[in-house]
């Protein structure tokens, strides 16, 4: 009797251990989901972003937002155990180098079905949400003020002109994704010779090297310098919270899309396909064209009022793979021979 006492004893203990971890399996089941991510986007849009995306799904989000370089480079480092769960934002350049390095995941949204073919990978591990335009800003007030004799630039070969010298602000290239398809979108229309002849000419020419892709616009709608090289509706953002600049979209200029992807190994992996399919919505897109005036690649997506269309810009035949492939030697160059 004894022995049978003892014995069902042990089966209520076993139950009652059973059970135990069941409720703990449940309780972390209901414990919400944080997303983590690395944002190269601005940090207004970023924000905007994931408030939406958590009003929508109840997913809770961490965002760290940082220069492109320094961002691609994190993501290389945590390769083997990732700190966050997607990379927001970036020419497809970079996120075509951290697909042949391993980092990347596979998915392919069902969200990406309408989307241009040139938005997204062929092997679904990065997808375009926005299409990126490399322009020219001017600060009027400026230029009127130190340049009154010369007409404003229309062209990239414009902007050689002597005079200018001190007054131009393009980022750095090693560490903006911006720079970095300025300088390759020169280096593929014109030639590698003839390419790097022009860029070292035009860094002669530059007052300032930022490292980050929005300071451009920035410091040419402020009034520090009379011309940035920047991206198109950076330029357009400012000119329409009333800062007196104007946008120029020289001919034979370079369009890329900026683009999303869920790192290899991340810990939240619905959430992040929930958040891809979201960056590739109607709504998304729209909220940061009313923001950062980015033209979607969603075809439902209307752009802000003062966006500019691509149909309105002559655009070279960019080769993203290229782009890749060529990133390593052609800033090892940049760096020896230009600064």
């Amino acid at each position: 009797m004894k022995r049978r006492t003892t014995e069902v004893l042990v089966i209520l203990i076993l139950a009652f251990s059973v059970l135990l971890v069941s409720c703990s399996k449940k309780e972390q089941a209901k414990e919400p989901q944080t997303l983590k991510i690395y944002s190269i986007i601005h940090e207004e849009e970023t924000q905007a972003l994931v408030d939406l995306f958590t009003k929508q799904t109840g997913i809770q989000v961490e965002f760290l937002r940082a220069t492109t370089g320094e961002l691609v480079n994190r993501v290389m480092a945590e390769k083997a155990d990732p700190q966050a769960d997607i990379l927001l934002g970036g020419a497809s350049s970079y996120h075509i180098q951290l697909d042949a390095d391993g980092a990347l995941e596979k998915y392919r949204s069902p969200a990406a079905a309408g989307i241009p073919e040139y938005a997204k990978s062929s092997d679904s591990t990065w997808t375009g949400f926005c299409v990126l335009t490399l322009g020219v800003g001017i600060n009027e007030d400026r230029y009127k003020a130190k340049f009154a004799n010369i007409p404003v630039p229309q062209t990239w070969e414009d902007l050689l002109n002597p005079a200018y010298k001190g007054e131009i602000v393009l980022t750095n290239p090693v560490s903006s994704s911006t720079a970095y398809l300025f300088v390759e979108g020169q280096l593929q229309n014109r030639g590698w010779d003839e390419g790097w002849k022009y860029l070292t000419s035009l860094s002669e020419l530059v007052g300032q090297f930022p490292d980050s892709g929005s300071a451009p616009a920035k410091l040419v709608g402020t009034g520090e310098y009379t011309i940035g090289i920047a991206y198109i509706h950076s330029i357009a953002k400012y000119r329409a919270e009333g800062f007196n600049v104007s946008m120029i979209a020289p001919a034979h200029t370079v369009g890329d899309v900026d683009c999303i992807s869920i790192l290899k190994g991340a810990k939240n992996m619905d959430a992040a396909k929930k958040f891809v399919d979201f960056m590739l919505s109607k709504e998304a897109q729209e909220l940061m064209s009313s923001i950062d005036f980015t033209i979607p690649v969603n075809k439902d997506a209307k752009g802000a009022e003062g966006s500019v269309a691509v149909s309105d810009l002559d655009l070279i035949d960019y080769d993203t793979d290229k782009a890749a492939q060529d990133k390593d030697s052609v800033l090892k160059k940049w760096t020896e021979t230009v600064r």
